[in-house]
């Protein structure tokens, strides 16, 4: 009984009352689920019925159109109403032939679709005959209005190339009689006529306007009635006839500027400078190519600006149309092919490399020619060369630049980088190889005899001749390398303008032109340094070892008598400075501050290396190591004060001898040595500081010996 009183369910009622709503609940569920599917099954007949019923009002609607149509075009044919007609036959050429005939079953109404039928078929016929006849009539007589009548017509008859190919023979015939009046206007142009240097530059330039300016004109005209998607055929067309025309101009320009034989010339005269006793009497003078290359990079320039805007004006167009990948690579595809293989590509391009051939002779032969005219003037640190050098450099690729081509602008990158590091380094090595004549040098009397042009047969004036024209020589060396710097960062700033419009691949070129470019200044500190080593070999050299040698005979093994006596009449330093001032003081005025200091750089050097030698052969005691190191204040002192470069670290092993000669015993060296040495680095070897402790007389050298360094 207790058990079953455990399984009795309090809420066993309610659990009841649940399923009996459950039921309630699913019953209505159905009863709504088959209600929606009787509704919704009615809505589809209506739906399908509503669709039907639009159909045949459709129907209904293009049989009233047809027979609208029927009524209406023979009405406009015979009113000359082409316009409406047009709209008419291309209402007619949207409706459906064979739904037209399911409409009307019946045999008569049949007949009567049928002569419908027939009769708009014979009427868009005649009309497509009547609009071409009228189209060539108006072009025949320039009547621009009829001309743009009809045009609009030929896509109400599906005739939209046919169409668009008729006038765009009219607007080149247009273009072509344009370019012919400017091409005649352009030979009959006088030479001393403001724009008479660049008349086939701007007789392009005007055609490329013209074409440009027919395209604005009638782009949103064949936009609105022919569709979008239709500039690329109708450029193809003009661009046929700017090919013509362009190579009219360029076949005039070629014959009248005789581009051909001074070309051919200037190839001749380049493969002759390989060979040697070539009459230079027969080489082309460069001047006679400056105005021409000018125009060849202008005309090239307007070129690139005309091809960028075909291409702008295309690819507007296809953005605008709904096409695939596909179909967009295709298109992409025809218009660069129209680009590239077209007359005026091609010709621009055979021009362009022959300006190339001849702006490189340009720049070479007139380089060669102002090194050959070298002059200095007095109180000029560089001769005329260099300034002329690079003006000229400079010109040549700044005009490469104005022509817009990527290509053109690498190619004079190079050939300047080849003049200016063998060429114009040559010539600088050249000079230097016949070295520096040892002697006085009196530079007034050099720069006066240079200034004459010729040397006097007195040897002392030769030589002094020489010794300027080499020291102007180390000045054009280093004054190039500047001037190679500037140049890069100028063509530079030029070259940003190619930017916009070349690829990654062109920019990458540029750039790396530049940078070799730039690198040829590596070249003339090359040459500078070549300069300046034989510059010290022939004249510094020479004169330091004698100076030097003065202190072997200063005794530094010296009383205290005689170190106060060489407080007012030294033995050595103070002659030793008057000297080393006398021999800068020949080329402070002749040098650049850049090279003289490098020259007291190179005098330091070996100042510094005689010295050392000189003292390992001399012998101190206590006062002539402190005699030492005044004498070697004073030189630090004055070598610092004549030169902006830093010269104390040369000085560095000297310094610290004479911390040695100065030493009161041997052992007092372990004081500056090793772990005790501080920020002081020995530059010293241990066995170099035994052979400096050595030269004390009054030190032993058994106490040398048993140090341990």
């Amino acid at each position: 009984m207790g058990v079953y009183l455990c399984f009795d369910n309090p809420w066993r009622p309610n659990l009841q009352l649940v399923h009996t709503d459950a039921k309630q609940l699913d019953s209505m569920i159905s009863f709504t689920c088959n209600l929606a599917e009787n509704v919704s099954s009615k809505v589809r007949q209506l739906d399908l019925a509503k669709s039907r019923v639009q159909e045949a009002i459709r129907r209904v609607n293009d049989v009233l159109d047809l027979k609208f149509c029927t009524d209406g075009v023979q009405t406009a044919l015979q009113n000359e109403d082409y316009e409406q007609a047009a709209a008419h036959v291309h209402r007619y050429l949207t409706l459906d032939e064979n739904v037209l005939k399911q409409v009307t079953p019946d045999s008569k109404e049949d007949s009567g679709l049928d002569a419908s039928l027939q009769l708009l078929h014979e009427a868009e016929q005649q009309l497509k005959a009547i609009v071409n006849v009228k189209f060539d009539d108006a072009v025949k007589t320039r009547d621009l209005a009829s001309v743009e009548r009809f045009f609009k017509i030929f896509p109400l008859l599906g005739l939209h190339d046919e169409g668009l190919k008729k006038f765009s023979m009219y607007l080149c015939t247009q273009i072509a009689n344009t370019s012919r009046q400017n091409l005649e206007i352009a030979l009959g142009t006088e030479s001393n006529e403001r724009r008479a240097n660049v008349i086939y530059a701007d007789t392009i330039t005007l055609l490329f306007e013209g074409i440009a300016r027919v395209v604005e004109i009638h782009q949103p005209l064949i936009e609105t009635y022919y569709g979008p998607g239709r500039m690329l055929s109708m450029m193809r067309s003009l661009q046929k006839e700017c090919d013509i025309q362009v190579k009219k101009i360029i076949d005039s320009f070629i014959k009248n500027r005789e581009f051909d034989k001074k070309a051919q010339q200037v190839q001749q005269n380049m493969m002759s400078s390989y060979k040697t006793n070539v009459n230079q009497a027969d080489r082309l003078d460069p001047r006679e190519l400056d105005v021409m290359l000018a125009e060849v990079t202008l005309a090239n320039a307007r070129t690139e600006l005309y091809i960028r805007f075909f291409r702008r004006r295309v690819l507007a167009d296809l953005e605008v149309i709904d096409l695939n990948a596909t179909e967009k690579q295709e298109k992409l595809s025809q218009l660069d092919k129209v680009l590239v293989n077209c007359e005026l590509s091609r010709g621009m391009q055979e021009l362009i490399g022959h300006y190339i051939m001849m702006e490189e002779y340009f720049m070479r032969e007139t380089v060669m020619k102002a090194i050959k005219l070298d002059a200095m003037e007095s109180g000029a640190y560089t001769s005329s060369m260099v300034d002329d050098t690079f003006f000229i450099v400079k010109k040549s690729v700044r005009r490469a630049i104005s022509s817009s081509s990527i290509d053109c602008v690498c190619a004079m990158l190079n050939h300047a980088c080849i003049l200016l590091e063998s060429d114009f380094c040559d010539v600088l090595y050249n000079k230097f190889r016949t070295g520096f004549p040892s002697g006085s040098l009196d530079m007034t009397q050099a720069y006066n005899l240079l200034q004459q042009g010729k040397l006097p047969t007195a040897s002392t004036a030769d030589s002094n001749a020489v010794k300027a024209a080499f020291l102007t020589t180390v000045n054009n060396a280093e004054v190039s390398g500047e001037y190679v710097i500037t140049l890069k960062k100028s063509l530079q700033d030029q070259c940003t303008s190619l930017y916009g419009y070349t690829s990654e691949q062109g920019k990458a070129k540029l750039e790396s032109c530049l940078s070799d470019l730039g690198n040829v200044s590596n070249k003339f500190k090359d040459v500078l340094q070549y300069g300046l080593n034989q510059l010290n070999a022939s004249a510094i050299k020479p004169r330091i070892k004698p100076m030097v040698d003065a202190f072997l005979s200063a005794n530094h093994n010296i009383t205290e008598e005689e170190f106060s006596n060489y407080e007012a009449n030294d033995p050595f330093v103070q002659h030793f400075i008057m000297s080393l001032e006398q021999l800068l003081h020949t080329f402070k005025s002749s040098l650049t501050t850049s090279n003289y200091d490098a020259l007291v750089s190179l005098l330091t050097n070996e100042v510094v290396s005689q010295l050392e030698k000189a003292v390992m052969k001399s012998v101190f005691n206590r006062l002539g190591g402190l005699q030492f190191d005044k004498e070697l204040r004073a030189l630090v002192g004055y070598l610092t004060s004549v030169t902006q470069w830093t010269i104390r670290d040369k000085f560095a092993r000297l310094t610290q001898m004479a911390t040695i000669l100065n030493l009161e015993r041997v052992t007092e060296i372990l004081d500056y040595w090793g772990p005790n040495s501080g920020p002081l680095t020995w530059r010293l070897t241990p066995a170099e500081v035994r052979q400096v402790l050595a030269l004390r007389i009054d030190f032993r050298s058994e106490d040398i010996k048993r140090l341990k360094l």
